[in-house]
């Protein structure tokens, strides 16, 4: 038996194919306002894992065959060892993973190629996506590259930068006055509608799949296996996705122990917090963060990243904006790693949490999006720029 589908509320399996997005027993249990019901994650067969205990390559996990991938460079990204930032904090192990550095400047890239992959195995010429910013991006540049139509809704107040990122990629762009939860109702109509096949994050189950790959190469690339795994969460996808490749990794005999993953949100947009205290989800709160790409005030993935998080012994870690802006700054200034803010909100999570980590244990902080983003945010953690100067003596006068 091949790669299947699995509900991960009641077990059932479905063939992957074009139309399948959800398990439709459970999804009838679907409420309104509530994260989605019957998401389905990816079950690769035991073939596939020998052949990966062999190779070390995460293809032989995905679902969908190489020859199909998308013509671009979506090589294992970069796990620093930054020493000055190590010194800085005491963490002796800190190591970040860099995905600022994927083609389109995410790590949404991972799930957009396996998309778009999917796409062209079955000879399907749109692909339709809901976003803040990012995941627009990316299935913008990838469709490109791939020879798909793009169609991205997105809220019309998404940073300028991600939106011309999408423009000049040659993405047809749908602003929508209203959040992110708005834009995604509509794709999902549009979807519906047109046939276009649907990248929604959650909604499609290769979008999951897609983001296991970034756990892999963690635990490929990692000298130890890691202890720690801070994920900047919102819709709880790559949440997902990471909690997924390490299941993977254990289930190939490649890790002995699954690390303990912090889920890190935005205070302003914690609803997954919120879940994890009280137990379930309660009515979506509107987004108050300048981390745009983890603000979400129904977390469509939210049902399945609590079960995760629940089962390994996860937790939830709340960050202010403040805090996003001076881990940001600190990224960039000791490390010098420039991440936008939703991406450094992995920072200040450990910053959070330091206090409870032993000094020897391996800490991965996942960078999941360059600061190039969104420069506007980043502008509010910076310093105004001195006066303009007209001669050098001016300069050592200033100090």
């Amino acid at each position: 038996m091949g790669f299947r589908y699995r509900c991960t509320e009641c077990g059932r399996e479905y063939d992957i194919a074009p139309g399948t997005y959800l398990c439709p027993v459970c999804h009838r249990q679907q409420e309104p306002e509530r994260p989605l019901r019957g998401v389905l994650e990816v079950v690769p067969p035991e073939a596939a894992f020998r052949r990966f205990q062999e190779s070390r390559d995460p293809f032989d996990l995905l679902p969908v065959p190489r020859r199909y991938a998308p013509p671009v460079p979506l090589r294992p990204t970069p796990l620093w060892q930054p020493e000055n930032l190590r010194r800085y904090l005491q963490v002796p192990q800190l190591f970040l993973k860099d995905d600022t550095g994927n083609p389109t400047g995410s790590l949404k890239d991972r799930a957009s190629a396996l998309v778009a992959a999917f796409a062209r195995q079955h000879g399907i010429q749109e692909v339709v996506v809901a976003s803040t910013g990012n995941a627009g991006s990316s299935m913008a540049g990838i469709g490109a590259a791939a020879g798909l139509k793009v169609t991205l809704f997105l809220p019309a107040q998404a940073p300028p930068a991600k939106l011309v990122q999408a423009l000049q990629y040659g993405a047809r762009v749908v602003p929508v006055q209203g959040s992110y939860d708005r834009a995604y109702d509509l794709s999902l109509a549009y979807s519906a509608r047109t046939g276009a096949l649907n990248r929604n994050t959650a909604y499609h189950p290769l979008t999951i799949e897609g983001k296991k790959t970034v756990a892999l190469e963690i635990g490929l690339q990692m000298p130890r296996p890691p202890a720690h795994v801070f994920v900047p969460t919102g819709d709880g996808v790559i949440l997902a996705g990471v909690y997924r490749g390490f299941q993977d990794l254990q289930r190939a005999g490649l890790l002995p122990r699954m690390p303990r993953v912090y889920a890190v949100q935005a205070r302003g947009s914690n609803a997954l917090a919120r879940a994890f205290r009280e137990g379930d989800f309660a009515p979506p709160l509107e987004p108050q963060t300048l981390a745009d790409s983890i603000a979400v005030g129904i977390p469509r993935n939210g049902y399945y990243a609590l079960k995760l998080l629940r089962q390994h012994g996860g937790t939830v870690v709340e960050v202010s904006d403040d805090e996003i802006l001076e881990a940001q700054r600190l990224l960039a200034s000791r490390a010098g790693l420039f991440a936008e803010p939703a991406a450094a909100a992995a920072l200040a999570g450990l910053l959070r949490m330091r206090a409870e980590i032993p000094a020897d244990d391996p800490v991965v902080l996942l960078i999941t999006g360059n600061g190039l983003k969104d420069i506007e945010a980043a502008r509010r953690g910076v310093p105004p720029l001195p006066p303009p100067v007209s001669s050098l003596e001016e300069v050592f006068h200033a100090g």
